[in-house]
């Protein structure tokens, strides 16, 4: 019997571990969880345990893996076993780009070894036998197909509800056509996250006439998996949920009468099914495939199609997205925000600011015009901001602060908001305000402690920790921060002579005071 390795042994995966170990084909399992692999040694003895997924390419007694990851890590670990001279099984889907994809698919080839995709359902009896019944004519010419995976979790963030649920379902009405959809639409809805799809309808056409609409969610009152396949002659439905009865057939017919179309029931027919876990038969498919070098029912080819129409449908999706913002937009602002930015109710924005990746905004915030927010930027909530302001990557601008005109925040500079924090200390009633006047400069990683004001037109160097007021045009640098010269307002040093300065790019002159620089 063919040796395999489990690559990911925690949600699914411990799945695969049980049944590679019923048919003696488990040969070692790798995870990243010390304790979950301690568990497995005394459970699985027999099976090798590694941490680092290069042990078990290494091992010469390993033939195949089987790969239970998350979806982004499939393509590197698919392409490093084919690489390795290992058959792979990869649950679905095979991974996230068709470029990757056929790119896996040609090495499968080239270093002839079997790539099988876990789409469970062509291993499950009903499946299976809903195939012979088709084929063989029984239900008509098929009309129509539908399916609902509908449940309450398991809620992912890594992926959305598309993604994670309907490939299965994809692969199957792929499977039972025999074609490819020409048309592809889809809408859904975010609801837990502004970015992840929580529910999605999928509807798919084909040059044969058939039409088919795919129904996910993961927010669902109760678990439903049934899939319905409508023919001319008979109807099928296959519930999954069901102990015993999993597939009926129901004879149903339409006769016209005075040409109005009249139903007529009959009872349903139940479809006697081989018995055996969908999971053991995938994975004693696999084992035979690996023995016999014949290729699987769910090649790498296969699970290329299910992944082709997944970017489809994703595409689709994303477009109505898109078009139904489009409505929206002109309307109600005339600012920008990336779709992925998150900008709370309460809010005010001025024209011409732009928002960009993973940023929020809380309430009760006030942004001005034309202002540049960089990406993965937390700004309030209640915070002032003014005109033309400049806020780079990774910053957050705490309650308390306040910044006026023409502020430029380097890249993860950081505010303080308490002076003396404490995680099991509640001290939001001790905030300290903070000030950045007009056309001030902060550094990269530069560090504002509460409670200080920050002149106009200083200029904090990188990486300065500020604990005192800075005067107007002042340059800070070090820890703690300290003056070390004088800047003009066009950012450029300034030459001093007593108690005089000038600037000298633009000639502006300076004059010093209690205050700070002040130009004359």
């Amino acid at each position: 019997m063919p040796q395999v390795a489990v690559v990911g042994a925690g949600y699914w995966g411990k799945n695969l571990v049980r049944n590679f170990h019923g048919l003696n084909a488990l040969g070692a399992i790798c995870d990243s969880d010390p304790e979950r692999l301690e568990s497995f040694k005394q459970q699985y003895p027999s099976a090798n345990m590694f941490n680092a997924y290069s042990d078990v390419l290494r091992d010469t007694t390993i033939q195949a893996v089987a790969i239970a990851t998350p979806a982004e890590a499939h393509a590197d670990a698919v392409r490093e076993a084919l690489l390795a001279g290992k058959d792979v099984f990869v649950e679905k889907p095979l991974c996230l780009s068709v470029e990757e994809g056929e790119g896996l698919v040609a090495l499968a080839k080239k270093k002839d070894r079997i790539l099988m995709v876990g789409h469970l359902l062509w291993y499950h009896p009903a499946v299976l036998k809903l195939k012979d019944l088709i084929a063989a004519g029984e239900l008509g010419k098929i009309q129509y197909i539908y399916s609902n995976r509908l449940n309450l979790g398991k809620i992912r963030r890594e992926e959305n509800i598309l993604w994670s649920f309907a490939p299965h379902d994809i692969s199957v009405i792929l499977g039972l056509l025999n074609e490819m959809p020409e048309t592809v639409r889809a809408q859904g809805g975010n609801y837990l996250h502004h970015q992840i799809a929580d529910v999605t309808i999928s509807l798919l056409s084909f040059a044969s006439g058939v039409r088919a609409h795919i129904f996910v969610s993961w927010l669902h009152p109760f678990k439903e998996q049934k899939l319905i396949v409508v023919g001319d002659r008979k109807m099928a439905v296959f519930d999954d949920m069901e102990k015993k009865d999993k597939l009926l057939l129901y004879p149903h017919s339409i006769d016209w009468k005075n040409n109005i179309p009249i139903a007529n029931k009959a009872d349903a027919q139940v479809v006697e099914l081989d018995q055996g876990e969908p999971l053991r038969n995938e994975c004693l498919h696999f084992l035979d495939c690996v023995a016999t070098r014949t290729p699987p029912r769910t090649s790498g080819d296969e699970g290329l199609r299910v992944l082709s129409v997944l970017h489809r449908c994703q595409e689709a999706l994303e477009k109505e997205a898109h078009r139904q913002e489009l409505q929206v937009q002109p309307a109600q602002r005339k600012y920008f925000a990336h779709e992925s930015a998150f900008v709370d109710d309460g809010v005010e924005i001025g024209e011409g600011t732009s928002i960009w990746h993973t940023s929020h905004i809380l309430k009760g915030s006030q942004i001005g015009k034309n202002c540049k927010i960089g990406q993965n930027v937390v700004i309030g909530p209640h915070v002032m901001i003014g005109n033309g302001v400049k806020i780079q990557n990774n910053v957050s601008v705490y309650e308390g602060v306040t910044l006026e005109d023409y502020v430029f925040c380097g890249p993860s500079m950081v505010f303080t908001n308490v002076f003396n924090p404490r995680s099991e200390i509640p001290r939001m009633n001790e905030l300290r305000k903070t000030l950045v006047k007009r056309g001030a400069t902060l550094g990269a990683n530069s560090t504002i402690l509460c409670g200080i004001t920050i002149g106009q037109y200083a200029l904090i160097g990188a990486g300065t920790v500020v604990t005192k007021d800075v005067p107007d045009h002042a340059l800070v640098v070090g820890n703690p921060g300290r003056v070390t010269g004088w800047m003009c307002h066009c950012g450029v040093k300034l030459l001093v002579k007593g108690k005089k300065a000038t600037c000298p790019t633009c000639g502006k002159q300076y004059l010093s005071g209690k205050a700070g620089m002040k130009a004359v």
